[in-house]
C-alpha cells in the first residue's frame, strides 16, 4: 500500500499549483493533506475512486486536515475521543488490519506561547495511539511540528529552544517512540539528511536551509512490513513537500 501525507498550507492555493496532477500521478491508496484553510464545501476536489474525510476547524480559514482514501474504512472518527476537536488537526480511518491515523500537531509558536496546549495534545495523542495499537498496528502521519534531533534542521544551534526544537517538544517525541512506535523514514536512513519544510523568508528553499518535520510513525512491529520512507523534495505547492509511506499491509 502506498500512503501521502502533504501540509498543503492551504488547499485552495495548493489547488492552483498542481495538487489534482500530483494526486493523480502518485495513486495513493490513502492520501491525506494537513492544513487544509478550509470548510469542506469551499474547494471543488471529489477525485474519484476516493471516498473523502474532511475534518475542519471551526475558526475559518485556519488549521484542518482531509483523507482521500480507495478502500473505504470500517469506522472514521474525529479528534482524540471526542476531544480536541475545535481546530480540525486528527482523523483516524479504522481498516481490517490497521488504524491510519492522520495529524496537524499544534504549533507552540513564537516564544512557546502555547506550549502548554502543545505538551497537552501530544499526551492526549500518545495515550491514544497507545490504546488503538493495542486493538491494531497503528499508522501516524502528518505535519507533527517537531524537528526530532539536530539532523533534522538545518541550523540546530540557533533553532535551540525555539518552536519545533524545544527540549519539550522533542522530548514528547521521545515518549512517543518509548511506548512502541518508530519513525519509519530514519529508522530506514538513520544519516540522511533531508528536510521537508522550507521557511518562504530568505530563499530558504533555494538554499535548502529547512527541518524535517512531516513523519510516517508506525507501530514498532509493522517496521518489518515498510519498504520504504521517503520525503518528496521535488514536489512543489506548498511551504512543505510531501512524504510517502510504502508498506505491506
Amino acid at each position: 500500500m502506498k500512503f501521502i501525507s502533504w501540509n498543503v498550507n492551504g488547499f485552495r492555493a495548493c489547488l492552483t499549483k498542481g495538487f489534482a496532477d500530483f494526486f493523480a500521478q502518485a495513486d495513493a491508496d490513502i492520501f491525506c493533506i494537513q492544513e487544509s484553510k478550509m470548510q469542506p464545501d469551499q474547494a471543488d476536489f471529489a477525485p474519484e475512486g476516493y471516498h473523502c474525510y474532511w475534518h475542519s476547524a471551526i475558526k475559518k480559514g485556519y488549521s484542518g486536515t482531509a483523507v482521500f482514501t480507495k478502500q473505504e474504512p470500517l469506522s472514521v472518527t474525529y479528534g482524540l475521543n471526542g476531544e480536541h476537536l475545535d481546530e480540525g488537526r486528527v482523523i483516524t480511518c479504522e481498516y481490517d488490519g490497521f488504524y491510519f491515523v492522520c495529524c496537524y500537531v499544534p504549533n507552540a509558536q513564537d516564544g512557546l506561547k502555547r506550549i502548554d496546549y502543545r505538551m497537552e495534545f501530544e499526551d492526549a495523542m500518545r495515550a491514544y495511539l497507545s490504546e488503538l495499537d493495542k486493538k491494531k498496528p497503528v499508522v501516524y502521519c502528518g505535519d507533527l511540528n517537531v524537528a526530532h534531533n539536530e539532523i533534522d534542521l538545518k541550523n540546530p544551534k540557533s533553532n535551540a529552544g525555539n518552536a519545533g526544537f524545544s527540549d519539550e517538544e522533542r522530548g514528547k517525541f521521545n515518549e512517543l517512540l518509548a511506548a512502541g512506535f518508530s519513525d519509519s523514514f530514519r529508522t530506514l536512513y538513520p544519516d540522511t539528511v533531508t528536510y521537508s519544510w522550507w521557511s518562504y523568508r530568505f530563499k530558504a528553499r533555494e538554499k535548502n536551509a529547512g527541518w524535517r518535520i512531516d513523519y510516517f510513525v508506525v507501530s514498532e512491529r509493522l517496521m518489518s512490513k515498510v519498504a520504504d520512507s521517503r520525503i518528496l523534495t521535488d514536489i512543489m505547492g506548498s511551504d512543505h513537500c510531501p512524504v510517502e509511506l510504502d508498506i505491506e499491509l
